[in-house]
C-alpha cells in the first residue's frame, strides 16, 4: 500500500454545463479520461449531458496501489463505485493512457487516416473486478520514417469536430477536401490536420517539457525570477525572436535568455515569459513550415485550440504574431468526444 487515502486521491466536482443534481435525470454512461497523472470521470444522462464529474490524482503512474495489486480496479472503484452502486448496468468507456502498454489493457494504435469508425473498430474491453466491462479507446499512429503517436487527444479532436460549425471548416485546396487544424497545447503539444472527418496527419512538439527542462535544469534558470503575474510583453518578445531570428533553431536562440539578462536587456522576472515565448514561437515556426510544404498558410487557418484556458490564450497571442488571428478555444472537447465515440460504438443511443 502507498498509504494514500481515498480522500487524497479523489475530489468530487460538478460539470458547469450540468444544471441538474445527480439522480434527478437517469444516468446512461460513465466515461473516463484516464491519463498519466490524473483520472477524470464523467456521468452522462441519455441526452449526452454531464450529470456529475469526479476528478482524481490516480493517473496510470499514480495508482492508489501498484497495478499488479489491483491498482486500476481500486482507482476505478474510487472514481465510479458510487455511480455503479446506484445504476449497476451502466456502460463504461475510457480513453487516454489507460489503453497504453503501461495501462489497464493495451488498445493497439489505429493508423492514419483515422476516423471515428476506426477508433470504434479498435476498442478493446477489460473486465473490472466489480464485473463491469470497460471499453478502451485506441490511440492513433501515423506511420513512417519518423512515426508519431497520440493517445487521448484523438477523443478530444472528435469532440472538437462535434462542436465545429460547418462554416468554420477551412478549404484545403491542395487536398481538395474540407480540413480543420486543431491544436492541443501542453507538455507534448499536438497539431492535427483533419480531412473529411478523419485525422489525416499530426505533429508533436515537446514544447512544455523542453521549457520545463530548460528553466529547471540548465544555466538559463540560474538568473530567472518568477514574476508576480504573466509578462505578456516579454512573452511576445520571445515569440518575435523565434519568428524573426530563429532560422538557426531553438538551440541557438535559447541562450539569448541568459545573454539578454547579462547585458541588462532582460530583467530576471521577464526571463521566464521570454523563454516561454521563445519555445512556443519555435513550435509555431515549425508548424508554419510543415503546413507550407502542403501549400497551406498558417495565417489563413482558423485553428481550434483545446486545453487550459490560460495556455490557449497565450497560444492565440503567439499565433497572431504569425498572422493567424482566427484561432478560437473549444471547451468540453473531452466530454463531447467521449460521448460521440460511445454513441458510435453502440454503448448508448443517440438522442
Amino acid at each position: 500500500m502507498t498509504g494514500r487515502t481515498t480522500q487524497e486521491h479523489m475530489e468530487q466536482g460538478k460539470d458547469t454545463r450540468a444544471a441538474a443534481q445527480p439522480g434527478t435525470r437517469q444516468a446512461a454512461l460513465i466515461a473516463l479520461d484516464w491519463g498519466t497523472t490524473s483520472l477524470r470521470a464523467y456521468l452522462f444522462d441519455a441526452a449526452g449531458e454531464v450529470l456529475d464529474t469526479r476528478v482524481s490524482t490516480a493517473g496510470i503512474m499514480n495508482l492508489p496501489v501498484p497495478a499488479e495489486e489491483g491498482g486500476f480496479d481500486a482507482a476505478f472503484d474510487e472514481a465510479c463505485g458510487v455511480w455503479l452502486a446506484q445504476t449497476p448496468a451502466l456502460p463504461v468507456l475510457a480513453a487516454g493512457m489507460v489503453g497504453s502498454a503501461q495501462g489497464w489493457l493495451q488498445a493497439p494504435y489505429v493508423e492514419t487516416p483515422a476516423g471515428e469508425d476506426a477508433l470504434v473498430g479498435g476498442i478493446v474491453k477489460v473486465r473490472a473486478a466489480c464485473g463491469v466491462d470497460v471499453a478502451v479507446v485506441p490511440g492513433v499512429l501515423e506511420p513512417g520514417a519518423l512515426p508519431n503517436v497520440m493517445r487521448g487527444e484523438e477523443t478530444q479532436i472528435f469532440g472538437a469536430l462535434s462542436a465545429q460549425p460547418a462554416s468554420d471548416a477551412a478549404d484545403d485546396s491542395a487536398a481538395g477536401t474540407q480540413a480543420a487544424l486543431i491544436g492541443l497545447p501542453g507538455t507534448h503539444a499536438k497539431w492535427a490536420v483533419v480531412e473529411d472527418a478523419r485525422i489525416a496527419r499530426f505533429y508533436t512538439f515537446m514544447t512544455g517539457e523542453v521549457y520545463a527542462a530548460l528553466s529547471a535544469h540548465t544555466i538559463l534558470g540560474r538568473t530567472m525570477k518568477r514574476p508576480a503575474a504573466p509578462d505578456t510583453a516579454a512573452f511576445l518578445r520571445g515569440v518575435s525572436v523565434a519568428r524573426e531570428h530563429g532560422s538557426a533553431g531553438l538551440l541557438a536562440t535559447a541562450f539569448s535568455t541568459r545573454t539578454l539578462g547579462l547585458t541588462e536587456q532582460l530583467a530576471p522576472d521577464e526571463q521566464p515569459d521570454y523563454l516561454s515565448g521563445l519555445v512556443i514561437g519555435h513550435e509555431l515556426a515549425g508548424l508554419e513550415a510543415v503546413l507550407a510544404r502542403r501549400d497551406v498558410a498558417l495565417a489563413a487557418c482558423a485553428p481550434q485550440l483545446i486545453g487550459a484556458d490560460a495556455l490557449c490564450e497565450r497560444y492565440k497571442l503567439a499565433l497572431a504574431q504569425f498572422g493567424c488571428t482566427g484561432a478560437h478555444l473549444v471547451r468540453h472537447a473531452t466530454e463531447r468526444g467521449l460521448w460521440r465515440i460511445a454513441v458510435r460504438a453502440g454503448l448508448v443511443s443517440a438522442s
